[in-house]
């Protein structure tokens, strides 16, 4: 097969502690959506969660220990081979990471943190001091809410900000990172108790949707990238029932268009589809699939937005689904086995 039309790749971050096999390399077939994995690497334990560089040629994975840690892997050919020892990022519990401004961010769940390490110009993670802004606070929830949580952080699609999301303090904050130091722009307030854990932003960038990990809900938020501002304008359960005890939603995306929501719960075994309304904040439940295995811990949504992918940490599975493109509702194409399946992202 030629260069050109060689099969897009996916990558698979997975619980080395619970079984994985590290990070997964697979090929992804355009015309199905299926996976085929291609190699692993263990070369950190637990890398749960894995971004990409803009060129596509560095992959970065924290590795979510009580010491916390990220890595950088070099993706050559049908594998990622790490570049270099992985990078202490001064906090514990790293879940999740991002690239922002010649950085990779990391938001340590543990320490209730968030972390900015430095790049070098060939995508390496540098050895000069980073960065950490620590989040103060708790919340109602006991004992979930104790402290402050961070557990995503990401740049907004302005590139001008950096928006960390805290299930401890329910609340999302927007930060500058300027000269490599992070600081607190401002801090907005979600109602109390609703422990938000993720948030995507809709493509038209005036949007952002929170999924609240205590509450099994959507919160839909205007942003305005001018100024720096999040205000919540509305809240949507992700389930049409009231579950038996905790629900434990974990995972968001938006489709490429902005027309479809979609969010995992791992103790209901389910993906939700919601739907914007034509300004993109009220939201409505259309429907709700099995997601073909156990404890969907996160969402991805391919390029094409014509396929979704659920990691299945405890049935050690990615599923795969073809996504109605009128309704929004994904029909089960698939599975790969990936034991203690994490999250999925694509190259």
């Amino acid at each position: 097969m030629a260069e050109g039309r060689r099969q897009p790749r996916a990558f698979i971050g997975s619980f080395t502690a619970a079984g994985g096999p590290g990070v997964l390399t697979a090929a992804v077939d355009r015309n199905d959506g299926a996976l085929t994995v291609l190699s692993a690497t263990d070369g950190i334990p637990d890398p749960s969660y894995l971004a990409l560089s803009p060129a596509k040629d560095m992959l970065y994975a924290v590795s979510e220990t009580a010491d916390g840690a990220v890595a950088a892997y070099r993706v050559t050919g049908d594998k990622a081979e790490l570049a270099a020892p992985p990078v202490p990022v001064g906090g514990s519990g790293p879940t999740h990471l991002s690239v922002h401004a010649g950085h990779v961010l990391t938001a340590n769940y543990g320490s209730g943190s968030v972390t900015a390490v430095p790049l070098r110009d060939d995508g390496t993670l540098s050895d000069a001091p980073s960065s950490v802004l620590r989040h103060t606070g708790s919340g109602p929830h006991t004992p979930r809410q104790h402290g402050p949580h961070a557990h995503q952080v990401q740049p907004d699609p302005s590139g001008r900000w950096a928006v960390s999301v805290d299930l401890g303090t329910d609340s999302v904050r927007v930060c500058t990172l300027d000269g490599g130091t992070l600081t607190l722009h401002r801090e907005f307030a979600l109602r109390p108790g609703s422990g938000p854990r993720h948030l995507a932003f809709h493509p038209r960038g005036e949007h952002a949707y929170v999924l609240n990990e205590l509450a099994p809900t959507v919160t839909a938020c205007r942003w305005d990238a001018a100024e720096g501002t999040l205000r919540p304008v509305g809240e949507t359960p992700v389930l049409s029932g009231v579950p038996d005890g905790d629900a434990y939603p974990s995972g968001i995306v938006v489709s490429p268009d902005g027309r479809f929501v979609w969010t995992a719960t791992r103790g209901q075994d389910v993906l939700s589809v919601l739907t914007p309304d034509a300004v993109g904040e009220g939201l409505r439940l259309v429907a709700t699939v099995p997601c073909g295995g156990h404890w969907p811990r996160a969402l991805a949504i391919a390029p094409s937005g014509r396929f979704l992918y659920s990691a299945n940490e405890r049935s050690g599975d990615v599923t795969w689904f073809v996504v109605d493109p009128d309704t929004g509702v994904p029909r089960l194409g698939g599975s790969v086995e990936a034991p203690a399946a994490s999250c999925v992202v694509f190259g």
